[in-house]
């Protein structure tokens, strides 16, 4: 069957028919069954063949079939930061899958062999003394792409006088955003904020990268009573019951 195989492989070729080879991708992945034999072969006399050429021979038994057996996951070394993943240098864990198709596959990470441990350890040590320049971490990176898309609405009293400070500016981050931002991270504008309307403000993520946020001053929206809460979360079709 192989020979023949060949022979309609090298006779298209010679038609001037392409071939279509299938990728690694789409072939189904091998897998390994172990046996053994249920007789063991006797031992032969020195120069002589061993006798394996009985029936019973041929019969095996199945010690392991790898297909059922769990897979491990692949370590590999980040060479460049990937989302949900990890930033540069760190070792992961990660499906092979995974790993060989989105990271390997597209340098974005090496296998954690002892040289390649060598060389990222040998890295860190340089970044960490100061002689290479500083990364962000990936949960810099994340916090830094959320404040990005986002808009912090500061509400204020209805009073006469006021103005915004650091301390203010850093609750209102913390309560209506949940990202922890200490005031000395902040930068506002060179003008006290002491009117409502729009502004802006300076976040430094782990003093390396700054992200310019958008900052809108308001008043405070008037308390609605718990009925009326009730009310509002009540199906279009439900009895309206408020008092």
């Amino acid at each position: 069957m192989l020979a023949a195989a060949r022979g309609l492989i090298l006779a298209g070729a010679s038609l001037g028919v392409p071939l279509v080879c299938r990728g690694l991708r789409l072939s189904a992945p091998l897998e390994t069954c172990i046996v053994e034999r249920w007789w063991k072969v006797p031992l032969s006399k020195v120069g002589r063949e061993p006798r394996i050429k009985h029936r019973r021979y041929k019969v095996y038994r199945l010690v392991e079939d790898t297909k059922h057996k769990p897979k491990e996951p692949l370590e590999l070394i980040l060479t460049q930061t990937v989302d949900d993943v990890g930033s540069r240098g760190d070792t992961v864990l990660v499906p092979k899958s995974f790993g060989r198709s989105r990271l390997l596959n597209q340098n974005k990470a090496v296998y954690a062999s002892p040289e390649n441990k060598k060389i990222f350890e040998e890295e860190n040590r340089l970044r960490q003394e100061g002689k290479l320049p500083r990364l962000q971490t990936h949960t810099g990176e994340k916090t830094v792409r959320f404040l990005r898309k986002c808009t912090l609405e500061v509400g204020v009293n209805d009073c006469e006088q006021f103005e915004l400070t650091h301390e203010i500016v850093a609750r209102h981050f913390l309560r209506n955003l949940g990202v922890v931002v200490l005031p000395h991270t902040l930068k506002l504008p060179d003008e006290p904020i002491t009117e409502l309307g729009e502004y802006w403000c300076e976040v430094t993520v782990n003093d390396l990268d700054t992200v310019r946020v958008p900052l809108s001053v308001v008043r405070f929206a008037e308390p609605k009573p718990e009925s009326y809460r009730v009310w509002l979360a009540q199906p279009e079709d439900a009895p309206q019951q408020y008092h």
